[in-house]
């Protein structure tokens, strides 16, 4: 008990650099004297810890002080390693040195147990360079430009600063300032071609607004629809829709109530299930599909 305890300090000072006495025994639910006998225990031990008085006092260990791999338990060594495998595999930054390093500093061997691909299938090489060309460009501060398809077709070439890359509703986005609308915008990853960084910097600006108060274009109209799908659609019920809005019924369909928004795109993607959903509510949605059902019909008559 004494021993993890000991370790909690050290961390403790590690990521504080200084704190109290009072305080260490607060976090560590014990006695000051308690702390006092741990910390004169490190300090026997080797641990450069030391104590100085008055306001500004408190413990700290020296400056140049470097933790031990032997501090750190086997699990610990294959959590660290773990995680910079995993960063590594996100496109983040991290080299393989870095993790060949450590390897040889704790002896072990980092599992190659993730792997994360950003691009769409079959995006081939140009798809998989989008994410990580981003990421640099908000880290270095760079403006980028490129084509940006919007929902209704059209397309323009965009100007960006770029501050976060967002992943929502299984689609990453951009979130960055846009200089032809001044103002913050979000873009979709899979509408944006012709992706370059430029070479000019640019000062930070306020903190971009949360992702659900963007639209990154005029807001849209939402309506309650209700829809019957085929037991056929179970796998797309399920990932297009939340579970507290699906019901199974008993001759194995699904009955979906949800939010849906109004326009063309939504009655593209009600009309790409085909014969096995059916839209129950509200009858302007009905009427819509069955014309367009109808003027698809007379293209192959």
């Amino acid at each position: 008990m004494q021993s993890t305890r000991l370790f909690e300090i050290l961390y403790c000072l590690l990521e504080k650099d200084r704190m109290t006495v009072s305080r260490l025994a607060e976090k560590l639910e014990v006695s000051t004297r308690t702390v006092r006998r741990d910390l004169d225990a490190l300090s026997a031990a080797g641990v450069p810890v030391y104590a100085a008085r008055g306001r500004n006092g408190g413990v700290r260990l020296l400056p140049d002080f470097v933790l031990s791999k032997t501090l750190l338990s086997a699990r610990e060594q294959d959590e660290i390693l773990a995680a910079l495998q995993s960063l590594r595999a996100t496109g983040s930054g991290v080299e393989s040195d870095v993790l060949t390093h450590l390897n040889g500093l704790f002896r072990r061997d980092a599992a190659d147990w993730i792997d994360v691909d950003f691009s769409p299938w079959g995006g081939g090489p140009a798809a998989r360079a989008v994410f990580p060309q981003l990421k640099n460009a908000i880290l270095e501060r760079r403006r980028v430009t490129f084509d940006y398809f919007g929902a209704n077709g059209t397309s323009g070439r965009r100007t960006v600063e770029p501050c976060r890359l967002c992943f929502k509703g299984a689609n990453w986005y951009l979130q960055g300032y846009c200089l032809s609308r001044g103002d913050f915008r979000v873009f979709r990853l899979s509408r944006m071609e012709r992706v370059s960084v430029e070479t000019d910097f640019f000062a930070l600006r306020d903190t971009p607004p949360p992702l659900d108060g963007e639209t990154g274009g005029p807001i849209v109209s939402m309506h309650t629809l209700t829809i019957r799908f085929s037991p056929a659609m179970a796998f797309r019920v399920y990932d297009c829709f939340r579970r507290e809005e699906i019901r199974r019924q008993e001759d194995g369909s699904f009955l979906v109530c949800t939010m849906w928004p109004e326009g063309d795109w939504a009655l593209s993607y009600l009309l790409s299930f085909g014969g096995e959903a059916e839209v129950l509510d509200p009858p302007e949605t009905r009427e819509a599909l069955r014309r367009e059902a109808e003027r698809m019909l007379k293209k192959y008559l």
